[in-house]
């Protein structure tokens, strides 16, 4: 920070980075600052927020690997049998 303001590059690389990690008090003070002034930025910031929510909430239907099978057992024996018959 060659001032006390960051510039508007500045401040997204240091909003995206504050998503990771705290920043020290001058710096969130400083992006705060930036944000109230530059519209640009805090639209930036605001769909940062947006596509991190969005990719906390998971609706594709597919299952985590230690989650019990929704297929009945005979399924799941003629799926098996098909792979191994492959080429």
């Amino acid at each position: 920070m060659k001032h006390w303001m960051f510039s508007c590059e500045e401040v997204s690389q240091k909003v995206s980075q504050s998503m990771d990690v705290r920043l020290p008090f001058h710096h969130r003070m400083a992006i705060r600052t930036h944000l109230l002034m530059c519209r640009y930025c805090a639209r930036f910031r605001r769909q940062l927020n947006l596509l991190r929510k969005m990719s906390r909430h998971d609706d594709s239907g597919i299952l985590p690997p230690d989650s019990p099978s929704q297929l009945p057992q005979e399924s799941r024996e003629r799926i098996k049998k098909s792979l191994r018959n492959l080429p």
